[in-house]
């Protein structure tokens, strides 16, 4: 349904989306996920029309609707597509019927079935009672649904979100995030949702692309990426807590492991090991695979601790069934496993 071919995007010496490319079938739910600065909103601009790209292809359902190289593009309100805005921009001087309303009798559609259209969307996203209500008259979570109910009306073969939970409370972000799960289901629209939040990628998505300066990192299914992440970035990125990243060097007959000499097997005399959280031990005794670190962090999660330590410009993190006796500021011994889950290059490739 979508294909994003070898996609560029330059604002004159800087190249905000460099040469992705991305590939999905019909009713995909693709999260485009990385920090901010990172592209993905200028790419779903894109997608969206309101961009135009500086070289490359974007096809939807076999037709070409932008090509950079030919610098041209189709408008954006003829490509079947909706775009939900990260501040809803609503119409304060409209009902929210009117502003649901409003994409329909632009596309000239008889005033008999817009209303069923309109009553159609406005249950589907339980906010039938406010129909009659103004943006102003309603909550941030309410408008938030009825931009979406706007969005949705005219039947979008692709639907596009930049961000669009990130204005509200974490419950409502939950239960918001539930709601979009099951608004997907029900349209069948393939989705692209914008966001640096790798919760609501990993709980909602089908594909993930993983955006870092401009570039896709990794391209998968939420399970790809946390079980066989093809980057340093992709690994401390996603996942919670994010996985471990270590440094190791060759030192003599050995290797240095965050200061440590430590029997290994790395694939490189220089390179980065990668531990899992859950994979790592914290204990009292110092021996041969253990890195003494300043407790920095405590708490519970999913019925066990995660503790975080710090030596320098080390970070490590920790999931264990209890730590009863740790205290912050305390020296920690951080036992590693005897081998790493995987290896990186120092340019962060995974290598071995």
């Amino acid at each position: 349904m979508l294909d994003i071919k070898n996609l560029t995007k330059s604002f004159g010496d800087f190249t905000a989306v460099e040469d992705v490319s991305i590939s999905v079938p019909d009713g995909a739910f693709l999260v485009l996920l990385g920090p901010s600065g990172c592209g993905k909103t200028t790419l779903l601009r894109m997608l969206a029309g309101l961009e135009l790209p500086s070289a490359g292809q974007i096809i939807f359902d076999g037709q070409v609707v932008s090509d950079g190289d030919q610098s041209w593009s189709v408008d954006p309100a003829k490509r079947n597509s909706g775009l939900v805005f990260q501040s809803y921009a609503l119409w304060p001087h409209m009902s929210v019927r009117g502003n649901v309303e409003w994409p329909l009798k632009v596309a000239k559609m008889p005033a008999s079935d817009r209303q069923a259209r309109v009553d159609e969307v406005l249950k589907l996203l339980d906010i039938h009672a406010l129909a009659d209500r103004y943006p102003n008259e309603i909550s941030g979570g309410q408008q938030q649904r009825v931009a979406i109910a706007r969005t949705i009306a005219p039947k979008p073969s692709v639907l596009l979100f930049d961000e669009p939970l990130s204005n509200l409370d974490a419950k409502l972000r939950v239960e918001m995030r539930t709601e979009l799960m099951r608004l997907h289901r029900a349209t069948g629209a393939t989705t692209v949702y914008v966001t640096h939040d790798q919760i609501e990628a990993m709980t909602m998505a089908s594909h993930v692309a993983v955006m870092n300066e401009g570039r896709v990192q990794q391209f998968g299914s939420p399970a790809d990426l946390i079980d066989q992440p093809q980057t340093a970035f992709v690994a401390t990125f996603v996942g919670t807590p994010p996985n471990n990243i270590i440094p190791v060097a060759k030192n003599g007959s050995g290797y240095k492991v965050g200061g440590r000499n430590m029997a290994l097997s790395p694939p490189a005399d220089k390179c980065l090991a990668m531990y899992r959280a859950e994979a790592m031990q914290i204990t009292d005794q110092p021996n041969e695979r253990t890195l003494p670190m300043e407790l920095v962090e405590v708490s519970a999660i999913a019925g066990r601790t995660m503790v975080t330590g710090l030596s320098k410009d080390l970070r490590l993190t920790a999931i264990v069934d209890r730590a009863d006796s740790a205290r912050i500021g305390d020296t920690v011994q951080f036992e590693l496993p005897a081998e790493p889950q995987c290896w990186f290059a120092l340019d962060g490739e995974r290598i071995g």
